[in-house]
């Protein structure tokens, strides 16, 4: 998968040539052509992959999958402080973690913005693929497919963060006022929420699965991956029986036997690998931008700015002999598994080792980007939701996946019993199987938790405000009346 993004600039000049209000959608253009001659450059099988590869390749921008997803998703929760020096806010990281951001904040901005430019990548790859008629039809079918899953992910990004959103569902035209609407008017959330649920049925119907991809396209979104998500999105609606079904067609997949391994280079797409974003080699490699070294350790023996550490909150809350613990968490003082001696006079006493990447057992091409994959979804969080799902609706199998999951992690099977008991043991395999994978806030808020888990960690949640982040100001200021601000902003 190579990084392509001269389709992106060039259409989006020939669409927005005439200018914009709602500029957060745009991709920054760098040169005019006409459509006609994008055609005749572009209608052939690499030209139509080239489209979508430039998807992909925005999940590698620092705005994106970096420093204020990280903000958002982590910093704010109890498993994560914001880290590096007490003088160093990281911008707003600081507030993060206070969960004092507001409609300025940047981290705020860089989400919405981000996702939004990615799904004008998606938008410009469905305009135009019907339109490549030298392309293989079978190919643009699956790419096509490929387009919805990204499209729909970046939405549940979005409606997670955010609560309702505008819908951009096709590339707006710029002298018509119903597009500039679609792009400045918000969604309720339970319509966005439909619109995921829609593309990703179109993906599934349209993709292959993991297996039916030759190793040049390895990475590629998949049948399984779409139902995967697609569970996740019924998960976070509680339409159990939702849930359900699509676990149960998710096939070919299974837990690696070495926990540990996973966040290695040698654990990329492995067994229990459903999708990962990718930084991938080539030449000129490229990397998903500030990934590793912002969370890496700081100061003596560090290779980082020291962002995004682990609380004693979380560090606390494993069980005696979780192997999990010490494959999540770097120590002041440890050794590390490729014999790196972390030194005790580190800035922070704990950091993310997800986040970590070997500069003598790995590839690596520089601490600003590295070839290390993101993984977004593993069968561990399939089984997790298949306990959660059974247990909820009071039907199914809930400790047979829940004790999988222990089991991996040198644990012995659950002894919770009981619906209450065994959501309690749920959630805390949740938070243990996957801390710093950019859940642990959103399960907090969807569950109910939030309130009583931010007291726990020192601090204050407020009803009716932080289940959601601030819209930025520069979008409520180009609606001009159009879209409100979220409560209590």
């Amino acid at each position: 998968m190579k990084k392509i993004f001269l389709p992106i600039t060039l259409v989006t000049v020939a669409l927005f040539s005439n200018g914009c209000s709602n500029d957060f959608i745009d991709v920054p253009p760098t040169e005019n052509i006409a459509e006609s001659d994008l055609l005749s450059i572009y209608n052939n099988n690499d030209g139509a992959k080239s489209f979508v590869t430039a998807i992909y390749s925005k999940s590698l921008d620092w705005n994106m999958s970096s420093f204020s997803w990280n903000g958002l998703t982590s910093m704010t929760s109890d498993d994560a402080d914001k880290g590096s020096d007490p003088g160093d806010t990281g911008t707003d990281k600081d507030k993060c973690d206070a969960l004092t951001l507001d409609a300025t904040s940047l981290s705020v901005q860089d989400v919405f913005e981000a996702n939004y430019q990615g799904i004008s990548r998606a938008n410009i790859a469905l305009l135009y693929l019907p339109k490549l008629d030298k392309a293989d039809a079978a190919l643009k079918t699956r790419l096509t497919g490929e387009a919805k899953f990204l499209r729909a992910l970046m939405y549940f990004n979005l409606v997670r963060c955010f609560g309702g959103v505008p819908i951009v569902d096709h590339v707006p035209v710029p002298s018509s006022a119903t597009d500039t609407d679609m792009t400045l008017i918000r969604k309720s959330k339970e319509e966005v929420y439909a619109f995921i649920e829609a593309d990703l049925l179109e993906a599934i119907a349209a993709l292959p699965e993991k297996s039916g991809y030759a190793i040049s396209d390895l990475g590629r979104a998949s049948k399984g991956a779409a139902h995967a998500l697609l569970a996740k999105v019924y998960l976070y609606q509680a339409n159990w029986q939702g849930v359900k079904d699509q676990c149960a067609a998710i096939t070919g997949y299974n837990l690696v036997s070495d926990y540990a391994t996973i966040w290695r280079e040698a654990g990329e797409d492995s067994v229990e690998s459903i999708f990962e974003i990718r930084g991938y080699g080539g030449n000129p490699s490229q990397g998903i931008e500030g990934y590793m070294v912002s969370q890496g350790a700081r100061g003596t023996s560090g290779w980082g700015w020291g962002f995004n550490t682990p609380t004693s909150n979380l560090a606390n809350s494993y069980e005696v002999g979780d192997l999990r613990k010490n494959a999540t968490i770097i120590f002041a003082g440890e050794t590390m598994w490729d014999g790196r001696e972390v030194s005790p006079l580190v800035a922070n006493p704990m950091y993310n080792e997800k986040a970590y990447v070997s500069n003598t057992a790995e590839a690596f091409n520089g601490d600003w980007e590295t070839t290390k994959n993101i993984r977004v979804l593993r069968y561990a969080e399939v089984l997790l939701m298949q306990a959660e799902a059974a247990n909820e609706s009071g039907s199914g199998d809930v400790t047979g996946p829940l004790n999988k999951i222990r089991n991996r992690a040198g644990l012995a099977n659950t002894t919770a019993t009981g619906q209450v008991g065994l959501r309690t043991a749920i959630r805390a395999e949740r938070r243990h199987e996957m801390a710093f994978e950019h859940d642990r806030w959103f399960d907090l808020i969807r569950t109910g938790q939030a309130k009583d888990a931010m007291a726990a960690d020192g601090k204050t949640f407020v009803e009716g405000k932080h289940e959601l982040f601030p819209l930025p100001q520069k979008f409520i200021t180009q609606a001009a009346g159009k879209s409100n601000q979220n409560p209590n902003y």
